[in-house]
């Protein structure tokens, strides 16, 4: 039981270096001295460092808030989800992004992209260009996060934003004619 003990330790160190400095300013070294352990057992325990950074950095959002909405609301719910999904989700982006040079941890990135902004989009939509709509959209709210979250574009924050960017992924979606009231024309 010692060993499953340590090896929560070690894991609970190197999410928090992880998240607080990124894979490359982070050394096995500093994750052992955290968990006060000596760098041979972490590696006995992970492998590799790259291991230990995907065993630790795991990124998921509740898709359940977008299934909850009319397809027509999708889009500013989405960006709602998205910008308020708390830091934590924001500290794995960040350290997934900033490690992506490894094959490895884009490979994560990559299947992250899939599982948490791509499927539950594609869920929701129906046509022949849905896939294309769904990566559209995708790279809209990666565009943004990477504005938000890389960037550190604070002048993107206003009350604004999730109504203005989800009507601009609302467009991506179910297209700007979904949106128009019969008979009128757009603003």
């Amino acid at each position: 039981m010692m060993g499953v003990a340590k090896r929560d330790e070690i894991r609970n160190a190197a999410g928090r270096l992880f998240r607080e400095r990124g894979f490359a300013r982070t050394a096995v070294r500093d994750i052992a001295a955290l968990a006060q352990t000596s760098p041979a057992l972490v590696i006995r325990h992970f492998g590799t460092k790259e291991l230990l950074f995907l065993d630790t950095m795991r990124l998921t959002i509740d898709d359940e808030p977008l299934l909850d909405v009319p397809l027509e609301e999708l889009g500013e719910r989405f960006i709602e989800v998205m910008v308020t999904s708390g830091d934590d989700v924001r500290q794995v982006y960040l350290a997934l992004v900033r490690g992506s040079h490894e094959p490895q941890i884009r490979e994560r990135l990559r299947d992250i992209h899939e599982t948490t902004l791509i499927a539950p989009l594609r869920a929701r939509l129906r046509g022949d260009d849905a896939d294309q709509r769904v990566r559209m959209a995708g790279a809209l709210v990666g565009g943004l996060l990477y504005a938000l979250w890389v960037v550190g574009d604070e002048r993107l924050g206003d009350e604004d934003l999730v109504a203005r960017y989800g009507a601009l992924l609302q467009d991506v979606l179910t297209g700007p004619t979904s949106r128009r009231p019969t008979g009128g024309s757009r603003r």
